[in-house]
């Protein structure tokens, strides 16, 4: 991702006031630069960096702050860098695996006005909306949401109506989908290509919809997780090639590679159900139980069919656990 600091969005496609019923400019003051410092010998270092950067949204007037959970995972140090040029301390409150959202709490007094949640799931496909940076007007991007629908990723994570808008903003961690009302709808996940009956593949931004957050804002905010069952995780990175789950790769350390699932693997089932795509897979070994539960399943590798069971962990244990200052 781009630094938050030395790049704009190009003119033609920053907002502009007169496109929107609400105050433009004080929506995008509740938008702040996040940035991150994780150790070294954390568990995500390897994969997502020691230093990462994007941005966060202020929903609290007290100063909390939600971002997209994989920019803080683990952090030791966090600055929030506001609109008028300030930089605050943060500290990491909480990250959830399940939605992918992170809140932060400012250190010092921000002065700024927070923005309000709306209902994701009031806006529709063609709407016009506001893709929200730190920095305002220049790092912003007016877009249109082009889809709602399922989205799956590698790292075992799935998101049933995630909402997806063009053009793409080019530093999306922790953007804010900003509605028609000046309001909040989601937050900025991932960059994505489109595939396009004419011309080349397009980037979209993938948006986690703000309505996941209610059900577990209380609990982020008094345990740093939802209070509830973790999900099974296999440590694992797969795809979907052709109708079959492939392994791609392995987190250290993990269930699946204590368990010698190997890259190239092929997942033919899970405790006796075929599975053919990366989110039916996922709620596969979901509906067997929480975290800690042994998974059965079924492998091809090197012209075998190999039965074996992997005993599940749970993610966060792999985690270094935010620290309050």
């Amino acid at each position: 991702m781009a630094s938050v600091s030395d790049w704009k969005v190009p003119t033609s496609v920053q907002p502009k006031q007169d496109d929107y019923a609400y105050d433009l400019d004080a929506a995008l003051s509740a938008v702040v630069g996040v940035r991150a410092v994780v150790p070294p010998d954390a568990f995500t270092a390897d994969t997502l960096g020691t230093e990462r950067a994007g941005n966060g949204v202020l929903i609290r007037a007290d100063g909390l702050v939600l971002t997209i959970g994989y920019l803080i995972t683990e952090a030791e140090t966090i600055w929030l860098t506001l609109v008028d040029g300030r930089a605050v301390p943060g500290t990491v409150l909480a990250y959830d695996q399940s939605t992918g959202f992170g809140l932060i709490q400012a250190l010092a007094r921000l002065d700024l006005p927070a923005l309000p949640l709306g209902t994701s799931s009031s806006i529709s496909v063609g709407e016009r909306v506001v893709v929200g940076g730190a920095g305002g007007r220049q790092k912003s991007v007016a877009a249109r949401v082009v889809a709602k629908q399922e989205f799956a990723g590698y790292w075992e994570y799935v998101v049933d109506e995630a909402i997806f808008t063009s053009p793409s903003h080019p530093n999306w961690g922790g953007t804010a989908l900003i509605g028609p009302n000046g309001d909040l709808l989601g937050i900025g996940s991932l960059q994505l290509q489109e595939g396009r009956e004419q011309g080349p593949p397009g980037d979209i931004n993938m948006i986690v919809p703000i309505d996941l957050l209610p059900p577990i804002f209380d609990d982020l905010l008094t345990l740093g997780r939802p209070n509830k069952p973790q999900r099974p995780w296999l440590g694992l990175y797969a795809t979907a090639i052709e109708n079959r789950i492939v392994v791609v790769g392995l987190a250290k350390d993990g269930p699946a590679q204590k368990a010698d699932l190997r890259t190239g693997d092929v997942l033919l089932s899970i405790a006796g159900g075929e599975v053919h795509d990366l989110a039916a897979f996922y709620r596969r070994v979901w509906s067997l139980g929480p975290a800690g539960i042994e998974i059965p399943m079924s492998i091809y590798r090197d012209g075998k069919t190999i039965e074996t069971r992997l005993k599940s962990g749970d993610r966060n244990r792999f985690l270094k656990t935010p620290k309050l200052h």
